[in-house]
């Protein structure tokens, strides 16, 4: 076992953990669950590579030696694909010949194991923050305001109790605010790649929603698209959609 056990604090994120190792798997997921975010797992490095390369994550955490397709290999494909995903390295190697080939593939960050998993927390949120490059982590659309950091939603004064989900929903649409989002692009970025694309959770987490910050007959701020999908922003510019 490679990890020391802590506890760890993260932004909500879709993460991809590519490791064959299936106890090594499962504390990193746990330690990343923990800390309310979408994880999936590839044990093998061709479904590693399948899936950073057809789904969109917010990180993916990469071992180094895999089957089928090495950690090199599989870093290599998704970036051949386009994707810009931070991709961190997890290895037992830490000489520099190692590193440098990670780097060269398009690796983002590396970390030797043994690790402390709230380092690679740390690393994780370091690497989903150096894009996007803003001072607060309070996302708002008209009176409603979101705080990644601790987890509080709020309209106007009065808190909104919200569940892990509806929280990680509600903060996507929040961050890509006047934008239509369909429905399969809302089930692969907050569920996970084998979640029922033909079942109504997603509708059924926007009802939720809805009800919840529009309580007290505050003014509607998310739409449904017909056939298209949904959007959140403020009544007037719902209004144009």
């Amino acid at each position: 076992m490679h990890i020391i056990r802590d506890f760890p604090i993260l932004l909500s994120m879709k993460i991809l953990v590519v490791e064959d190792d299936k106890d090594t798997a499962e504390l990193v997921r746990n330690g990343l669950v923990s800390g309310n975010n979408t994880v999936e797992v590839a044990n093998d490095g061709a479904n590693g590579s399948f899936l950073g390369r057809s789904y969109e994550y917010d990180a993916i955490v990469l071992d180094y030696s895999l089957p089928k397709k090495d950690g090199l290999m599989v870093c290599k494909e998704v970036r051949d694909s386009g994707r810009s995903t931070p991709i961190i390295f997890l290895s037992v190697n830490d000489d520099q010949e190692t590193k440098m080939a990670a780097f060269e593939r398009g690796a983002d960050d590396y970390l030797t194991k043994p690790f402390f998993m709230n380092e690679l927390n740390a690393r994780i949120k370091a690497l989903n923050r150096r894009p996007i490059l803003i001072g607060s982590t309070t996302l708002s659309v008209a009176d409603l305001t979101l705080d990644t950091e601790k987890h509080i939603v709020k309209r106007g004064s009065k808190p909104i109790h919200m569940t892990n989900k509806e929280f990680s929903l509600l903060e996507y649409l929040m961050k890509n605010i006047g934008v239509i989002l369909s429905r399969a692009l809302l089930m692969e970025h907050v569920w996970t790649a084998d979640s029922n694309m033909f079942s109504n959770t997603v509708e059924a987490h926007i009802r939720n929603l809805r009800k919840k910050i529009n309580a007290g007959n505050k003014p509607n701020l998310i739409a449904n698209i017909p056939g298209r999908g949904y959007a959140i922003d403020t009544p007037e510019n719902l209004r144009k959609i």
